[in-house]
């Protein structure tokens, strides 16, 4: 009891700083809960190494389904959703992220560690260039199937890691001439799309190698899950506010090192 006790308040520990460079630099969370969660898990032996990293992107993937809600209604609010466009978007990445997560299970660990470390090399690098001026593109839309299929891909690829999607989506909307505004609005209401049917797939892949009697439903975790959204979905509008007092675009760069050394340590560890 006293190491779930200790667990859960790491967790809230991790959430908290998840949800605060969210906010800040408009990145997912499971860039950095995945890698982290894997090793409070096996710390405190709640997993084993053969599953760890599937347990930790399904948590992650789930705990998105609470953190991304608030970013999406604000921005529909604001009118930053595309609705002509993003049902398309939408359903392509639902199906994506529902396959990916039946899929994770029966992927080799070391295979899914080189393809998270991978997707986060490209992340980084991204958030590198972004940081520079960069011209709108003149790409035409394609036809809503095609998009849909595109985003089908997306969204496999943002379950099969545990994250949102705002990485893959906004870039893929934005080279069809997709707004910046409308791009983010899209990626955030994707967000809960591919949160909540990626979680459906790893709960239902995982119900048969896990047990609910000690804290999972499939191969979410729920202590941890409880931990990190507590505290993250408090922390996102204070890491929001505080764009306007720090230097993002150093902290950006900076972070993306970070994220590249995270994933060099998860391929060779």
């Amino acid at each position: 009891m006293h190491d779930l006790v200790i667990l859960i308040a790491s967790c809230a520990v991790l959430g908290s700083i998840v949800g605060f460079l969210a906010g800040l630099l408009g990145i997912g969370g499971g860039l950095i809960i995945v890698p982290v969660l894997s090793v409070l898990l096996v710390k405190f032996e709640v997993a084993s190494a053969e599953h760890v990293l599937v347990i930790a992107i399904a948590t992650s993937l789930a705990s998105i389904l609470f953190t991304s809600t608030s970013s999406a209604l604000a921005h529909h609010k604001n009118n930053n959703v595309p609705w002509e466009i993003a049902p398309w978007v939408m359903g392509g990445v639902g199906l994506g992220a529902l396959i990916s997560g039946f899929a994770a299970s029966y992927i080799p660990e070391q295979l899914l560690r080189g393809v998270f470390a991978t997707s986060v090399v490209f992340i980084a690098t991204r958030m590198v260039l972004s940081t520079r001026k960069v011209e709108q593109s003149n790409h035409a839309m394609p036809s809503g199937p095609i998009i849909g299929a595109f985003s089908a891909i997306m969204g496999g690829l943002s379950g099969l890691i545990g994250i949102g999607g705002g990485a893959l989506i906004v870039p893929l909307l934005n080279h069809f001439s997709v707004d910046i505004k409308k791009a983010i609005g899209c990626a955030a209401a994707c967000g809960i799309v591919i949160a909540l049917f990626g979680s459906v797939g790893y709960v239902s892949a995982g119900w048969q190698v896990t047990d609910l009697a000690h804290g999972f439903a499939g191969f979410v975790y729920l202590p941890a899950l409880l931990g990190i959204v507590i505290t993250s979905w408090f922390m996102a509008p204070i890491g929001a506010k505080a764009t306007h007092y720090l230097p993002v675009a150093t902290i950006k760069k900076a972070f993306a090192v970070l994220l590249v050394i995270i994933a060099l340590q998860m391929v060779f560890s």
